[in-house]
């Protein structure tokens, strides 16, 4: 797999050097981290290269959490690994359903879940017809999604509903075959 020009373009966009990351340094090392994810062919190909406790930590948000939404949407918008796949999602699940970490609220930052929540709308289609078409883990991850991002109650009631029908759906064929 390879990197996406549009991934390149987003990761280029921000000063990683000048954002909070989880592990106590700079962020500069996160676009290697996203470029390592990308162009795994294996899960031992990521072994060291994970975005947790890079960008959230149990869900407490870090400064590179916001611009990193940008870079997830991107890199789902064309057709990353399953692997690859899998593992944005379950990231992007974690930042859009988090909040500040308290170091990041005391230093001036308090509303990076509403940030991240903000950005991840951008890409609500993107995550509805990745949910739609994937697997059952894709369609149950992205319902989680939609519920905290979508401010319109009764889309997000109808997408929720239909993203776990074909996680249901999905399911019974999996224990079928």
């Amino acid at each position: 797999m390879s990197v996406s020009a549009l991934v390149h373009a987003e990761l280029e966009r921000h000063d990683w050097a000048a954002l909070r990351c989880g592990c106590g340094e700079s962020a500069e090392h996160v676009p290697l981290m996203f470029e390592a994810i990308l162009t795994a062919g294996t899960p031992q190909d990521m072994i060291g290269y994970t975005l947790d406790n890079h960008l959230e930590i149990g869900t407490n948000l870090f400064e590179a959490a916001v611009p990193a939404v940008g870079v997830i949407l991107a890199a789902l918008a064309g057709e990353p690994s399953s692997l690859a796949r899998r593992h944005l999602l379950d990231t992007l699940c974690h930042l859009v359903s988090g909040d500040s970490r308290a170091t990041e609220q005391a230093l001036g930052r308090p509303g990076l879940g509403d940030e991240c929540r903000a950005r991840a709308r951008e890409g609500y289609w993107l995550i509805a017809r990745i949910g739609l078409t994937g697997g059952a883990d894709d369609a149950e991850t992205a319902a989680d999604i939609c519920e905290f991002i979508d401010l319109d109650d009764e889309r997000s009631g109808y997408y929720q509903a239909l993203l776990r029908e074909h996680l249901s759906a999905k399911t019974k064929r999996r224990r079928k075959g």
